[in-house]
């Protein structure tokens, strides 16, 4: 397919409409058959689950051009595995994981055009999502959903490289524990905005949460993971219960391991260790790696060595190397790549 006529070299991380998105619709206990549609507009009643009590799960990849100029998307099972287990969490019937990839794929092969150029820096994002669709008035789970895939041409999370941010310690709480934020709902999502909009307008670009039972660990941010790197060179991830299982840190932690030789540990991450971390980076599917700099804690600056102005030199191998995978530079580890066309 011919590529759109796009300014790839320019585009923002924001919602360009494509061509085609998938669709599936469940009633009376099962799936239909799900086909690409034109619209991008859904009309759904006033009173449906997801409005009243935001019944709704979503995912996030992306698909690539490789440099051998293949359409590839990066490990689309785990996301499939991780919608199936938001809702169940939420009571919401699971969409089948076999059919979730080649949803994906449906969608991604009909809007090739917009998957940007290799080189380009751009990416086609994909999101796939899930909500109640009938009217439901009594809080309960609704018995009708609809199963949807977009995509969006998004370019680079970041303009001219990736400079550290700094990040505040938040007052507010994430998630409960016991709660839902283990799973990708869009309700934890809208828990995290009036938090973000404040961090914000205190001139951080992020927030540190801290778990909620004892504010004492280091959770997540408001939509990535935290990976630390201490001075050893040992990589090291928060563990808990609350935090949703990124794809992306499963990734980082494995080369580590087994690309890069690094000694890796997934384990409770106390606050008052940070100060002693050499590097620290938020780890997403937008950006793979966010490296960050500085943490404040009302007023208390923790700097960490990497500094300011570029990414340290372990979470620099890291994003290189993961990066590098997803390009097709690098030989992957079997199945993480799918390759669409």
């Amino acid at each position: 397919m011919e590529k759109k006529n796009l300014d790839w070299a320019n585009m923002g991380f924001g919602y360009i409409q494509t061509d085609k998105r998938y669709v599936s619709n469940y009633k009376d206990g099962k799936w239909d058959d799900g086909a690409l549609i034109d619209d991008a507009n859904i009309v759904i009643n006033e009173c449906a689950g997801v409005l009243q009590y935001a019944q709704t799960v979503f995912e996030g990849l992306k698909a690539y051009t490789t440099e051998a100029g293949h359409i590839v998307t990066f490990r689309p099972d785990l996301n499939a595995a991780r919608m199936a287990d938001s809702a169940k969490r939420l009571e919401m019937p699971v969409f089948p994981e076999d059919r979730f990839v080649d949803a994906v794929v449906q969608v991604v092969k009909a809007n090739a055009g917009y998957v940007p150029p290799y080189g380009s820096g751009a990416t086609l994002y994909i999101r796939p999502y899930m909500f109640g669709s009938n009217s439901v008035i009594g809080v309960k789970p609704a018995d009708e959903y609809q199963f949807r895939v977009f995509t969006t041409p998004v370019g680079p999370y970041f303009k001219g490289g990736a400079k550290p941010i700094t990040i505040c310690v938040s007052d507010f709480d994430r998630a409960a524990p016991h709660g839902t934020g283990h799973i990708k709902a869009g309700l934890n999502y809208a828990m995290s905005l009036h938090a973000i909009v404040t961090a914000h307008a205190n001139g951080f670009d992020e927030n540190m949460y801290l778990d909620s039972a004892t504010r004492t660990k280091v959770e997540e941010t408001g939509g990535a993971n935290f990976i630390f790197i201490t001075k050893d060179n040992k990589v090291v991830t928060p563990h808990s219960d609350t935090i949703l299982p990124s794809i992306t840190r499963r990734s980082i932690m494995y080369v580590a391991e087994h690309y890069l030789g690094l000694e890796v540990e997934e384990r409770d991450v106390y606050f008052d260790e940070v100060k002693d971390f050499a590097e620290c980076g938020l780890c997403g599917t937008a950006a793979v790696i966010s490296p960050v700099g500085k943490v404040v804690n009302h007023g208390e600056e923790i700097c960490f060595p990497s500094g300011m102005e570029k990414m340290g030199p372990i979470t620099q191998k890291l994003y290189d190397t993961l990066t590098g995978i997803q390009m097709g530079h690098i030989e992957a580890p079997e199945g993480w790549i799918k390759v669409i066309e």
